[in-house]
């Protein structure tokens, strides 16, 4: 009978530490995790859904972590996957992409009534259906290896778009051949968040949670199995269950698919709804994402408290939201009974880590968000999300709070400087009496951009060594130099018609402007957020802009 067994065959992309990339099996990435820099993937999606299936077989496996002990335990062993090689061998059965009775991740004889084979389009996202532009797959999908078909397998349980989806035989769901639209799969509905370490064996370690000591997490001790430890799905939807935790969610069958093959690769799939799961109220069990509070929700469902997973804004750069990195619930919650966010569990269990003393303050980690943006009735993946930041363990010290609190503040400061730089732009447009909102934007974009780099340089150098005030003071004069040359610039670039200027409309009446006054309130504006880059402190208040007319001044 064909086989490819993922336990021994090369299927996982990996880069190692000397920057070469690797194909590994599961079996050889555990064995060598201590020489690799992480996973690579087609795409960042991808990367993330082979993470979590990394992750559920090493809890599986290691029985654990119970406990930050025994997480320490692991931290400190460098051959702690050890017991990976036994554990795949026992399952071996199961990790067989071609086993004709319980092939990975799919269903054995699944079929429509017609018996239709469809294209691979089906599961590969970077070539959307019916819009194949910008991929390196144009026009289609004919072919697929058996490595390349397991990765997109597994991505498509994470990541597989909703909409219609044709019916298969024995899916008591199927009307007049169809299945209505279900939902994403469940990483879809997350914006993920992983801590990425120095070696893929750090990164696994890290974003291994023992439930016990993460504050929010709850798992059912004993039943919470990954998918190839559970009853092997059938065409149709499973028993309706609640998942039982973490090894459950990395796993969750929420399609049903069966590969198409013959002694050269993968030619076809058939693909239907398996286990939908809806995201409301998960934050028990999934740790890979930040939480927000949905009132909206509240009243839809009759229900006291709901939170959903906060999806990623593919327009804002990871720094900017670190707020829901990194704030805890206390401070998240602002005086109310319940936290307005949530952080994502895995920062809460490095939270933990850091405050009990098993990782250093200084321990520098890359806070990784991922995620997909869907679009026409979630049909399509219009975007995929990735960016990162990375940041000292210190700001998520549950007792030691100032470096957190400056890293949330100076995205504070950011955020006034560019305002005020947008200001200045709609100032100067309206002075030549030109359209006034694009420019505005264009400007704040420009000021975000310009402060990217320097933010996340900044942020780095934030381990809890230094005074953190002072290093706040630091930044809002760098802020103040960056933004303030941006504006000198947008004043040169601003043309006669500006500097002779014209009288327009205010709240308070009519008053004459000109680049030279627009020029005058963009510092009062910057002195006043930031403080007189002279001085050696940040001094609220200096300075004192006019109040912008509300119709005209637009926030990022």
């Amino acid at each position: 009978m064909p086989s490819f067994d993922l336990t021994t065959q090369p299927w996982i992309p990996v880069l190692r530490l000397d920057g070469t990339q690797d194909e590994l099996s599961l079996r050889e990435v555990f064995e060598q995790a201590g020489t690799l820099r992480r996973l690579v993937g087609d795409l960042p999606t991808q990367e993330f859904a082979l993470l979590r299936l990394l992750l559920a077989l090493a809890h599986d496996a290691l029985e654990g972590p119970r406990d930050s002990d025994h997480w320490a335990d692991l931290w400190e062993d460098e051959d702690c996957f050890a017991p990976l090689a036994a554990y795949l061998d026992e399952h071996r059965n199961r990790f067989d992409l071609l086993d004709a009775r319980t092939p990975f991740f799919q269903v054995a004889g699944l079929h429509t009534a017609k018996n239709e084979v469809f294209p691979l389009n089906r599961i590969v996202a970077d070539v959307p259906n019916g819009e194949p532009f910008f991929s390196s797959r144009m026009p289609a999908v004919d072919r697929l290896t058996f490595a390349e078909a397991a990765r997109w397998v597994v991505h498509t349980h994470a990541y597989d778009t909703s909409g219609i989806k044709t019916g298969v035989a024995g899916d008591d769901r199927v009307k007049g051949g169809k299945v209505y639209p279900l939902g994403v799969g469940w990483a879809g509905n997350l914006g993920g968040v992983l801590a990425e370490g120095r070696t893929l064996r750090e990164t696994l370690l890290l974003n291994l949670v023992a439930t016990a000591d993460t504050p929010g997490l709850d798992s059912d001790t004993g039943n919470d199995l990954p998918a190839w430890r559970r009853e092997a799905c059938g065409p149709g939807e499973g028993p309706k269950r609640s998942p039982t935790g973490v090894c459950d969610l990395y796993t969750w069958q929420s399609r049903r698919l069966l590969l198409h093959t013959d002694a050269d690769g993968v030619h076809g799939v058939v693909l239907g709804y398996g286990d939908p799961l809806h995201a409301r109220n998960k934050h028990g069990y999934e740790p890979m994402t930040a939480w927000r509070r949905s009132t909206a929700q509240e009243k839809k469902h009759g229900e006291p408290l709901v939170y959903m997973p906060r999806e990623h804004d593919p327009a804002r750069s990871a720094w900017r939201g670190i707020a829901s990195l990194i704030a805890d619930r206390t401070e998240a919650s602002q005086g109310a009974e319940a936290a307005n966010r949530l952080r994502p569990g895995v920062l809460e269990w490095i939270a933990y880590l850091v405050t009990v003393g098993e990782l250093e303050q200084g321990y520098l980690v890359r806070a990784r968000i991922v995620g997909a943006q869907y679009g026409t009735q979630q049909s399509v993946i219009d975007e995929v999300v990735d960016d990162h930041i990375s940041m000292a363990v210190a700001l998520l010290h549950q007792q030691n709070r100032e470096f957190a609190e400056q890293a949330v503040g100076a995205v504070t400061d950011a955020d006034d400087a560019v305002n005020a730089l947008g200001d200045l732009a709609t100032d100067l447009a309206r002075a030549a009496g030109s359209e006034s909102e694009g420019p505005g934007a264009t400007a704040r974009d420009l000021g975000f951009a310009a402060l990217d780099t320097p933010y996340r340089t900044w942020l780095a150098g934030l381990d809890g060594h230094e005074d953190p005030y002072e290093q706040r003071a630091e930044w809002q004069r760098q802020v103040h130099r960056t933004v303030g040359r941006l504006g000198d610039r947008l004043m040169a670039e601003a043309g006669d018609a500006a500097w002779q200027g014209r009288i327009i409309t205010r709240k308070s009446g009519t008053e004459w402007l000109n680049s030279t006054l627009a020029g005058k309130w963009f510092r009062s504006r910057l002195n006043k957020c930031l403080g007189h880059p002279n001085l050696p402190d940040r001094l609220p208040g200096a300075g004192s802009a006019p109040e912008t007319d509300t119709a005209t001044k637009v926030h990022a």
